[in-house]
């Protein structure tokens, strides 16, 4: 039964909420309640399940660090994270801190740099990767080198260089790119497709944990 019981309420949550776009404003499950109300009540457990979920996640979060401290694995980083935590739960607490907007400039002055610190290491990368994909070493190779260069001479803060040039980046974006985009769109939304039916049949029951 432990396993049994949320398997039922997935598969039956999964179809009511799978039903009621094709049928809205049908009395279809419950008499005197539309399939519009129960999707707008089933979205509110969600949001309260999801509040809920917070302080478990918070608590696996220290767990996990508190037992890096004690085995003294990745100390340092374990120790970071767990000060950075109490600092922005105290400041955010407390109401002299947060008046003078202390977690605001912790904020300003911590996280937001590392963050650009590291979009800026991503731009390295993506550069690092790029010099190895635009080897010509094969007919697709050389393809993808010449479609990079013409896109990247419209692009340039020179401005582009011919009308010419102009025409063909926007028929490489319009017709290749776009049909490439689409192709990819469609694969994602069946395999997201085919990912809900398993849910929702019980064969995919890999957010269940392990049994």
């Amino acid at each position: 039964m432990k396993r049994e019981i949320p398997l039922m309420i997935v598969m039956v949550t999964g179809i009511i909420m799978f039903l009621q776009y094709f049928f809205p404003g049908r009395f279809l499950f419950i008499p005197f309640i539309s399939s519009e109300k129960l999707f707008e009540f089933l979205n509110d457990w969600v949001m309260v399940i999801g509040i809920l979920s917070l302080p478990l996640g918070i608590w696996s979060l220290l767990k996990a660090n508190v037992n890096k401290l004690k085995a003294a694995d990745e100390r340092f980083y374990s120790a970071i994270l767990l000060m950075g935590f109490l600092v922005m739960v105290i400041s955010g607490w407390m109401p002299e801190w947060r008046t003078k907007g202390v977690h605001l400039a912790i904020f300003q002055s911590v996280l937001i740099p590392i963050q650009s610190t590291i979009f800026s290491l991503l731009a390295f990368f993506v550069a690092s990767a790029a010099y190895r994909a635009f080897r010509a070493r094969s007919v697709l190779a050389t393809i993808l080198l010449l479609t990079a260069f013409i896109i990247m001479m419209r692009f340039i803060p020179m401005g582009p260089i011919s009308d010419i040039n102009n025409w063909l980046v926007e028929k490489i974006l319009m017709v290749p790119n776009m049909a490439a985009k689409r192709a990819i769109a469609m694969g994602i939304a069946l395999g997201a497709t085919a990912t809900a039916i398993k849910i929702i049949l019980g064969i995919e029951r890999t957010y269940m944990g392990r049994d």
